[in-house]
């Protein structure tokens, strides 16, 4: 015997598949399935959670110094009694147990009895890279979440997949790529960022294989669209792409379908720790949660207590499947959104959120405001002469008065520029609340501030108000 567990053969694939419906299966379960039944589904996989959870140090420590013993937690409706957690309790387990934190469970299997796992990191774009531990049962389920709402989005199995999400320790890439690979029949091409695969050639690979999708950041996806008109090449007619999804957050979905040539657009949400939670479906209404997998909750950024739909929170979220390696219970993932309160257009019975809306801990103050820096882009879309690219500067003057100012990519010059910024200011003073300082500047001129050539997530903030 030589000791190994595999992969393929830790998941128990027919109870992964009726825990999380796939394909038909899943349309028919979001649509025809009662709270109720949803509710008690939802229970089942919470108890399994909560009796690995109470094998690990880590939740052992955090339930046991808020006086929460074995036998207070009996369901799901006790989860608002439970602490939540955020990624500097994992970054302290990491220091309390180096090099995989106790928040792994690794302590809790005997010898030669835990499951393969998976090892992957985040990117470090708000601090150092933390550790991402998936057992095999885990890993798959968030696999399929993502596999199944591209097929609820409308991925055909001929469709060849381009992506632009990042590889190397970074888990995004390699997540993305299971996801289709798994649970979908599409050809899927691993071009990565920038770095990876310079982007003239993205181009030159979408046109030479055909790719009819793209996934990825939004960011990068509509300067993709600027390089293939650059070299020559009309999206529209010379590429063939029908349809994108990725994270769009408040991106003008709009002005994104048209760089591609009047492709769909879909959003969805999600953190490195929890794969997919919310996405959205064929009617691009709302980004409707994994219900059957992720438990969501919105709760005020201060407080930390629920908020009633429709009103603005963090989101904090259980995997409802995470029962091997690294149980997820309320984890605080400090980005924003709001539930929505009308119902949807083609029945599902999940509740939908707007999407992602900002970082509470990257959210700003001025002068009595919150402004989430990465709302503002989508504010100015519509501005005739602006081109996308923008970054935002927290400063703060000799008097101590705090400013907000916007430097944005215009195509507009001379006597133009003056007005594009005029209409600008106009713009952010009426949906911002505040005169807001806009600089406008060349094409390409904010990349080496907001690092978008070698970062998934460009840089959109820069504080200077606390620098000596």
């Amino acid at each position: 015997m030589d000791g190994h567990r595999t992969y393929f053969n830790a998941v128990d694939w027919d109870a992964l598949q009726k825990d999380h419906p796939v394909g038909d299966d899943f349309v028919r379960f979001a649509t025809k399935t009662s709270r109720d039944e949803l509710t008690a589904h939802q229970n089942r996989l919470f108890l399994r959670c909560v009796a690995r959870a109470w094998a690990t140090p880590f939740y052992q420590r955090l339930w046991g110094g808020a006086g929460i013993d074995k036998g207070d937690i009996r369901s799901i409706e006790d989860l608002p009694r439970l602490p939540s957690f955020d990624k500097s309790d994992i970054m302290a387990s990491l220091d309390i147990a180096p090099p995989f934190g106790d928040f792994s469970g690794f302590t809790s299997y005997p010898d030669g009895d835990r499951p393969p796992v998976i090892f992957h990191t985040t990117s470090g774009t708000t601090g150092k890279p933390q550790v991402l531990l998936f057992g095999a049962k885990g890993r798959e389920a968030q696999n399929l979440l993502l596999g199944r709402l591209y097929r609820f989005q409308g991925l055909r199995p001929d469709d060849v997949v381009h992506s632009v999400y990042g590889h190397g320790m970074i888990n995004g890439g390699h997540y993305v790529r299971e996801s289709v690979v798994h649970w979908t029949s599409a050809i899927f091409m691993s071009a990565g960022t920038g770095i990876e695969t310079r982007s003239i050639q993205q181009i030159q690979l979408m046109k030479e294989f055909g790719a009819t999708v793209i996934v990825g950041f939004a960011d990068y996806i509509k300067k993709l669209a600027e390089v293939a008109r650059e070299q020559g090449l009309d999206p529209a007619r010379d590429l063939n792409i029908r349809m994108v999804s990725g994270h769009l957050g408040r991106e003008d979905k709009e002005s994104l379908s048209r760089a591609w040539g009047g492709a769909k657009c879909f959003d969805w949400y999600g953190v490195g720790d929890t794969g997919c939670i919310a996405g959205e479906g064929p009617d691009r209404d709302g980004l409707y949660v994994m219900e059957d997998a992720q438990y969501l909750e919105v709760c005020d950024i201060d407080s930390g207590k629920p908020v009633s739909d429709g009103a603005l929170g963090d989101m904090i979220v259980t995997c409802l499947y995470k029962d091997d390696i690294h149980p997820i219970i309320r984890f605080n993932t400090h980005d924003v959104t709001q539930v929505r309160t009308d119902a949807s257009s083609i029945g599902v019975i999940y509740k939908r959120i707007e999407g992602f809306m900002g970082r509470s801990d990257n959210m700003v103050k001025i002068r009595g405001i919150n402004i989430f820096p990465q709302a503002v882009g989508p504010m100015l879309d519509g501005v005739p002469g602006i081109m996308g690219e923008f970054i935002c500067k927290a400063v703060r003057d000799a008097a101590g008065r705090d400013e907000f100012r916007v430097i944005a990519e215009t195509s507009a010059a001379g006597d133009e520029r003056q007005a594009v910024a005029e209409r600008c200011r106009a713009v952010l003073k009426q949906k911002i609340g505040i005169e807001v300082a806009v600089e406008l500047v060349d094409h390409r001129a904010t990349a080496p501030l907001t690092q978008i050539d070698v970062r998934q997530k460009p840089i959109r903030l820069i504080d200077e108000r606390f620098k000596q």
